[in-house]
């Protein structure tokens, strides 16, 4: 039967090839479903320590060159802006969980038969570099509304007080970087299912997982 023969991969049958493939699909979703659970909880961005959306360096960034942007922004204003972006974040990744169910839907037999013998993030990041940018393209929408929203007179100001960045530069980059937290969320949950696959209670990962991890 198909669990007993889990992952000599080259030449199996079409069948043992197909459950391969929908071992990683059930991986993936998930992982993808933890992740943005936990991002989209109230300040579920600002609260990770992998996902907080930190401020560009024209806004008072930690990068060194952000000296005079600090001094520009109260600590006051800067904390309010951080909040603010972050919360943005949030309302671009309701719009992230469609998108990425179709990627993953698109992962090929072939490359699900590799990445069930990886380790830690692997498929989470093989499915990143396949999306490219359409994840980013996707929740931009919802950042910029995220952005007007909820304290926009905070942002409103800090772009007035900073130089070398707009509204647009600033949606971009608050976009970007909450398209990278969700990979990296991600690939965490993917690490610890992948650690522990039975407490997922899906015989299908149980036993796929559990024969690869024996490799």
């Amino acid at each position: 039967g198909v669990q007993t023969c889990a992952l000599p991969i080259s030449g199996c049958q079409t069948g043992l090839r197909y459950n391969l493939t929908e071992a990683i699909r059930r991986l993936l979703t998930l992982s993808s479903q933890r992740a943005l659970a936990r991002l989209m909880e109230p300040d579920g961005f600002y609260d990770s320590q992998i996902a907080r959306i930190e401020l560009p360096e024209r806004l008072g960034g930690s990068s060194k060159g952000s000296l005079v942007a600090k001094m520009l922004l109260t600590t006051v204003l800067r904390d309010r802006l951080q909040h603010q972006l972050n919360r943005a974040a949030e309302r671009g990744a309701e719009r992230a969980a469609p998108v990425i169910a179709d990627a993953i839907i698109a992962i090929s037999p072939e490359a699900a038969a590799a990445l069930l013998k990886g380790r830690g993030g692997v498929a989470t990041a093989f499915l990143k570099q396949q999306m490219g940018d359409s994840l980013v393209r996707a929740m931009l929408p919802g950042v910029d509304e995220g952005l007007r929203l909820f304290d926009s007179a905070v942002v409103t100001e800090a772009l007035r007080l900073a130089t070398g960045i707009d509204f647009a530069g600033l949606r971009d980059d608050v976009t970007r970087k909450a398209s990278d937290a969700i990979f990296a969320e991600m690939g965490r949950e993917e690490e610890a299912i992948r650690a522990d696959p039975r407490a997922t209670g899906d015989p299908m990962l149980i036993g796929a997982l559990t024969a690869a991890n024996a490799l």
